[in-house]
């Protein structure tokens, strides 16, 4: 098998079917699909089943309701394919995605991980296309800050060699689970490339993490950044990150684990360095005040 497609699965049968269709529109040899039923108690069994029974190269599988994470993880164990890649079931993909994409790494056998377009917020007034060049990058370090990859660290819109999860899961109970472990993924690949072919449609959900994103939520996706941001940082990732302390002190109030780095050209940074990361958090919540109340 060449090509695993893992899709999780919990009472999406409302998105479901267009997610499936997108992925058999267009078949490709040597491909499966795997889909993880999390304890759905809607009909999304059923649409799974129906599918199956079309099409031979579908496996289902059943658990009790553990979220996300463990889906992927159930996923990634069941997965014996050179190639593994996600998506989440209330997204889809242009049908010719994977097949561009495999032609790719038929050719570039030495590419680790392959990154491709990708929708943000596809039905809200956010809606943002990121688009990549036809590039490689032969260090994490370069990939995470020339590509900003921090800004897209999704598990989707990205074909992985399966042999890099060899001895790494997705975090159970941890939401922004992505971005705490592309890092690992990364600094295991020797060649991570991103091409301008193919399109995932990432749909806005009101109901998502990222439009309900909690106080817990925010202080896992900060605590993810600051476990990378001691090996790589620039100008730009540290006001990322500084930006997201900044969200998780007006949440919380909790006292500021991000430390000082020398950067001084944005004006936040140059408060930081002058006033501390604890006061530039509390300038910034008493401004945030104020503005609400205008």
């Amino acid at each position: 098998m060449k090509l695993s497609i893992v899709i999780p699965v919990y009472n999406v049968e409302n998105t479901l079917e267009r997610c499936l269709q997108s992925v058999c529109q267009r078949l490709i040899p040597n491909f499966e699909i795997i889909l993880i039923n999390d304890g759905s108690t809607d009909k999304s069994l059923a649409i799974c089943k129906r599918y199956a029974s079309n099409y031979v190269n579908i496996r289902i599988f059943n658990q009790e309701n553990h979220g996300l994470s463990y889906a992927r993880n159930k996923g990634i164990e069941e997965c014996f394919s050179e190639y593994i890649t996600f998506i989440d079931s209330d997204d889809y993909i242009d049908p010719e995605t994977f097949p561009s994409l495999m032609t790719i790494l038929e050719k570039h056998p030495e590419y680790d991980i392959l990154e491709y377009p990708i929708l943000e917020r596809k039905g809200s007034t956010r809606e943002k296309e990121i688009q990549f060049s036809n590039n490689e990058y032969h260090d994490f370090k370069t990939y995470w800050l020339n590509c900003k990859a921090y800004l897209h660290s999704y598990a989707c819109n990205k074909i992985y060699k399966r042999k890099l999860f060899n001895d790494i899961r997705y975090p159970v109970g941890r939401n922004f689970e992505d971005i705490y472990i592309l890092p690992d993924l990364g600094k295991k690949a020797k060649v991570i490339a991103t091409t301008n072919r193919g399109l995932y449609y990432y749909c806005w959900n009101n109901k998502g993490i990222t439009a309900t994103a909690s106080a817990k939520d925010m202080e896992d996706l900060l605590n993810s950044h600051l476990r990378v941001l001691p090996f790589y940082h620039d100008e730009d990732y540290y006001l990322h990150v500084l930006n997201i302390q900044l969200d998780v002190y007006e949440m919380t109030k909790h006292t500021p684990t991000l430390p000082i780095y020398p950067y001084k050209k944005h004006t936040k940074l140059k408060i930081a360095n002058l006033l501390g990361i604890n006061t530039t958090c509390k300038i910034n919540y008493l401004l945030h005040k104020i503005y609400r109340r205008h």
